[in-house]
């Protein structure tokens, strides 16, 4: 290599390595995040071959740390919390203290000391939100109750581990000078002047951001937006995810991480917060695969080997003690067996929030580098054992129903019938796919037209818009095998593919066509590339945003003999 370039190949080969284990995994119906541990362990120090940059990967991962927190931020809805916070708070409260528990005493077992524990235990207690959500994704029961729940239990432990995050750092600090000074522990007051003060600068940042930041930063983006320009949009949504993590930092001495989420969270409330979560997807899931990379790159696989029987007891903390806690304290609530075997499945696996605490544990002195490797064993046979409880889950169904009676599920049902994919009653009717601003126009089009509408969302948001407005809605992904047989495109005239994803809509395409070949397909594009893209793949008519804005204006320009363009709307001149 002409040029020593460590920064160039450390991206890359994490990248490309991560792309390809991530497609393997995928395709064996496993989460793509052990593809990404992998390979990292592929490029890590403890296996042959390419060794990437122990220097500059944990940069790379702080990075991702800061956009993964982000967008947890993004995503946090005190809403949905609130709805359940009878059982998500005191539930995931209390099973966050028996999973540390459980983690402390093994580490005591292993001879660690309990700060290494009380770091291990909190890691172990903590599920994966990529894992879960995508769990209930699948099974489409992200609004049910038991979904509500599990999401609601998710929010509480993020809450709880950012919290943990704050205050590690004083609490590692205390540690270490009782130590050297032969206290042999902590003394109360200390304790609590270092809490005190910590409290103090994290209660001044979150003042400054829900004061000052609430204004500012949507007053920011609004400015941008009306620029016009995608670019500068996007680069002040990454500024705004970055400099406040980093003055947070600097300023108030608190995490990187809290920093991230209370700018994703302020964010969340911008009108533009949707916007802003696309522009943003691509560069935060590019630095979350650095993330897991890197957190690979530290697992040294000969652990199997010389310590299986740690490794067995951290996989079934996981897998056993936090989903049994989960099952007793759901059902201590009064609420059904089918609730609490979600809810006991949904949190067998641990992820994201682990591998942060496992790395700041280790850079902070309190947890030993076995501690961390158990950490990332225990996550990868977690994450891959996960399916099977879901598996098992749905085998339990018919029992379950029999057991609590068959109305048991009735109000689940109710509320999400559409997720269920009820398959629809329509025949010769029009599938509008996506419901945003062009889909909603072409939905009271075809209102106007008298014609049959199904209408297929994506998005919880604007489904529910579409089931306001009176429109037959379906939440889920167009693409799936499900959605196209729930639909009855077979039975459709028209599909409208109105997403602006050329990728997605491809898919959406070729699926459809495959299904009826004598459906009518209209589709829209943004580039020449997307409507050859999409006409190979069976569209009939590709509509092209910028054509269609060029056509308009040339004709209001130059009407025909003879015609009698209707003037643009609503400007003043149509007034």
């Amino acid at each position: 290599m002409p040029h020593h370039t460590p920064l160039i190949a450390t991206v890359v080969g994490g990248l490309v390595l991560a792309f390809i284990l991530g497609a393997i995994a995928n395709r064996l119906r496993i989460s793509p995040l052990v593809g990404y541990l992998m390979a990292g362990v592929v490029v890590g120090p403890f296996t042959p071959g390419f060794v990437a940059d122990q220097a500059l990967a944990p940069e790379l991962a702080e990075l991702g740390v800061i956009l993964l927190m982000f967008g947890v931020g993004m995503h946090f809805s005190l809403k949905d919390l609130l709805s359940v916070k009878t059982i998500a708070i005191p539930g995931a409260i209390a099973q966050i203290g028996v999973a540390t528990l459980l983690g402390i005493g093994l580490a005591l077992a292993m001879g660690w000391g309990l700060g290494a524990g009380f770091v291990f235990g909190l890691a172990l207690s903590v599920a994966s939100t990529v894992v879960l959500l995508r769990a209930l994704q699948e099974r489409h029961m992200i609004e049910s109750e038991r979904g509500r729940i599990a999401v609601g239990w998710l929010i509480v432990e993020d809450l709880a581990m950012v919290l943990a995050l704050v205050l590690l750092p004083p609490l590692a600090t205390l540690m270490k000078d009782g130590a050297e000074t032969g206290g042999g522990g902590l003394g109360s007051s200390d304790l609590a002047m270092v809490l005190l003060i910590t409290l103090a600068k994290v209660a001044a940042f979150v003042a400054l951001m829900l004061i000052v930041g609430r204004r500012v930063i949507p007053w920011l983006l609004h400015y941008i937006a009306h620029t016009g320009s995608r670019e500068l949009f996007r680069l002040a949504v990454l500024a705004i995810a970055l400099g406040v993590a980093y003055g947070a930092a600097m300023l108030f001495g608190v995490s990187f991480a809290l920093g991230a989420f209370f700018a994703g969270m302020i964010l969340a409330e911008s009108e533009l917060s949707h916007r802003a979560a696309e522009e943003s997807l691509p560069l935060r899931d590019a630095f979350a695969v650095l993330f897991f990379v890197s957190v690979g790159m530290l697992f040294d696989p000969g652990i199997l080997l010389r310590d299986p029987l740690p490794v067995l007891a951290t996989f079934l903390i996981i897998v056993v003690g936090k989903s049994v806690a989960a099952l007793a304290l759901v059902l201590a609530f009064r609420h059904k067996l089918s609730t609490a075997l979600t809810i006991a499945a949904s949190l067998a696996q641990i992820g994201e929030f682990s591998f942060i605490l496992a790395a700041l544990g280790v850079d902070l002195g309190l947890l030993p580098a076995q501690g961390r490797d158990l950490i990332v064993t225990g996550a990868i046979l977690s994450i891959l054992a996960n399916p099977l409880f879901f598996a098992l889950l749905d085998r339990l169904k018919d029992w379950l129903e029999k057991r609590e009676g068959q109305d048991s599920l009735a109000e689940d049902r109710a509320k999400v019938a559409e997720e269920e994919l009820l398959p629809t009653a329509l025949q010769q009717h029009a599938v509008l796919i996506g419901f945003g601003r062009v889909g909603s126009l072409v939905a009271e089009a075809l209102r106007r037209e008298g014609r049959p509408l199904l209408v297929i969302e994506e998005r919880q948001k604007l489904a529910e818009q579409a089931r306001a407005a009176g429109y037959e809605t379906m939440l889920g992904n167009a693409a799936s095998a499900e959605m196209i047989l729930a639909s009855n495109i077979v039975g459709a005239r028209w599909l409208f593919v109105a997403i602006p994803n050329a990728f997605e809509a491809g898919q959406i395409v070729q699926q459809a066509r495959k299904a009826n070949p004598a459906l009518k397909i209209i589709a829209r594009a943004h580039a020449d590339g997307e409507v050859e893209h999409l006409s190979q793949l069976g569209a009939d008519l590709i509509v092209m945003g910028e054509r269609e804005i060029a056509r308009g204006m040339m004709e209001r320009a130059f009407p025909m003999p003879g015609s009698n363009p209707e003037p643009a709307e609503p400007g003043p001149a149509a007034a």
